[in-house]
């Protein structure tokens, strides 16, 4: 009887369009630290902006390399002009009104919403990185924090496998209206990603298409 060769296995390919360095290194970290399914191939694009995902988006969807892309980015403080205006693109592009509520990942008003939730039961009401930095410093011992790229690397050294459970809990208790301050829906993304069962990634597309 002839060997069976083995089955090959492939990954489902997820594609994110991160805003910016926070939003990419974040993911990176998470990546890093092998805390989702392995079935998942999550490629991490960063747009260098928020004023860049459409584009980005639109060219990755089109370029088919993907099963599913995906957007992580901040919805900033009111009016939202920019997030709002990622949304409409998204939705006019698949001319479907609730895609971008399919694949948008936010965090109102600030990425750090989410990264702050693995050490504090804490809120972020404010995008604006002075007043963040006393909160970051308490938990990561990052001084001053700006945002450059070697604090952004710092404070993202501090995420580990173990706090990762107590973000996990904590997100999945925000609200999840992107409207409210202090919102994220990153709990119903943190449960795809380990998910064994991939036909999520199926449906959402149907939903978009």
């Amino acid at each position: 009887m002839p060997n069976k060769l083995p089955e090959i296995f492939d990954k489902h390919k997820i594609c994110i369009i991160c805003e910016g360095n926070e939003e990419y290194e974040y993911l990176k970290r998470l990546k890093d630290l092998k805390v989702w399914n392995e079935q998942y191939d999550i490629l991490l694009v960063n747009a260098g902006g928020n004023g860049n995902i459409p584009a980005r988006y639109q060219d990755r969807y089109q370029n088919g390399a993907d099963e599913l892309v995906l957007v992580f980015c901040d919805t900033e403080k009111k009016p939202r002009e920019q997030y709002e205006d990622i949304k409409r693109k998204i939705n006019e592009f698949h001319g479907v009104d609730s895609a971008a509520d399919e694949v948008v990942i936010f965090a109102n008003p600030c990425t750090m919403q989410i990264v702050i939730k693995h050490w504090t039961d804490e809120n972020i009401k404010s995008p604006a990185k002075p007043m963040n930095a006393p909160l970051i410093r308490e938990y990561t011992g990052v001084g001053n924090y700006k945002g450059r790229a070697d604090q952004i690397r710092e404070v993202m050294a501090h995420v580990t496998e173990e706090n990762y459970v107590d973000m996990r809990q904590r997100v999945r208790n925000l609200e999840s209206d992107d409207s409210a301050v202090g919102s994220s829906n990153f709990g119903k993304f943190i449960e795809l990603f380990e998910d064994s069962d991939s036909s999520w990634i199926k449906e959402m597309n149907k939903k978009i298409e």
